[in-house]
C-alpha cells in the first residue's frame, strides 16, 4: 500500500520511474516524512509550495521565482539580488551544501540565472551567475560541480588584476545534458542539447548538440548518433 501510495505521488510530481522492488517500506515512510517537513518549512519560509531544507540562506526572495516541486536540500545559500529573476523550473533540485552566487561584489550588480524543467543538481555545486548561467530543461549533474560566469581582465601590466574589472559573456546549457562530478564551466561556455559533459571536464569554449566533452580544456571525444 506505500509503495502505491508512493508511486502514485510520483507520478502525479511528473517523475515517470518505477519504484525498485527492493525498496522497503520503512524507506519510504522516511522519505515521505521528510518531505512532509520540507514542504512545510518551504511554506513557512518563502510562502511557496518548495521543499526547502534545513539551515538554508536565501536572500531576496521577492527575485526568485519557483516552479512546482522544487527541492532546495539543506545548507543551501541563494543569493536573489540580480538584475534579471531567479527563475527555477518545475521538478527542479538543488543538493544540499550548493551556494548560488549572484552579486559577488559591489562594482556589479549580477545577472542572476535561469534553470528548466526536470533538472537536478547533485551535493556542494557553486552557481558563480554574476555574468548569467542559463541551464535547460532534463540536465542531470554530479555533485562538486563549479560554474564561473566572469573572467578577470589582465592585460595592463601597470595596473593590479584585482583593479581591471571582469568581463561576462555567461555560460549556456542546453536540454538533455549529462554532467558529471566536479566539472568546471568557465565564462562564455556554451553546450549544446543531448550531450554529456565527462567528469572533471573544464569546458570553455562553444560545443554543439549530440556530443561528449571531456579533458582539461574540454574537447569533443565522441558524436552521439
Amino acid at each position: 500500500m506505500i509503495k502505491s501510495l508512493f508511486q502514485k505521488l510520483l507520478n502525479k510530481a511528473g517523475k515517470n520511474y518505477q519504484i525498485d522492488p527492493l525498496i522497503p517500506s520503512s524507506l519510504l515512510v522516511s522519505n515521505l516524512v521528510q518531505r512532509f517537513i520540507m514542504i512545510f518549512r518551504g511554506y513557512f519560509w518563502l510562502y511557496k509550495k518548495v521543499f526547502l531544507g534545513k539551515n538554508c540562506s536565501i536572500s531576496n526572495k521577492s527575485n526568485i521565482q519557483f516552479g512546482s516541486n522544487v527541492t532546495i536540500e539543506n545548507h543551501v545559500a541563494i543569493d536573489g539580488y540580480a538584475k534579471n529573476k531567479l527563475v527555477f523550473g518545475n521538478n527542479v533540485k538543488i543538493g544540499a551544501y550548493s551556494w548560488i552566487s549572484c552579486t559577488s561584489h559591489l562594482s556589479k550588480y549580477g545577472k542572476g540565472i535561469t534553470i528548466g524543467n526536470n533538472s537536478a543538481f547533485g551535493r556542494f555545486t557553486e552557481f558563480g551567475a554574476a555574468g548569467g548561467v542559463q541551464i535547460g530543461n532534463d540536465v542531470i549533474a554530479g555533485s562538486y560541480i563549479s560554474f564561473h560566469s566572469e573572467n578577470h581582465v589582465f592585460d595592463d601590466t601597470s595596473l593590479l588584476i584585482r583593479e581591471q574589472g571582469v568581463t561576462s559573456k555567461g555560460i549556456q546549457i542546453g536540454n538533455n545534458v549529462w554532467i558529471g562530478a566536479k566539472a568546471t564551466f568557465l565564462d562564455g561556455a556554451i553546450v549544446g542539447n543531448n550531450s554529456v559533459v565527462a567528469a572533471g571536464a573544464v569546458v570553455n569554449g562553444i560545443f554543439p548538440d549530440n556530443v561528449v566533452l571531456g579533458g582539461v580544456p574540454a574537447k569533443i571525444i565522441k558524436t552521439i548518433a
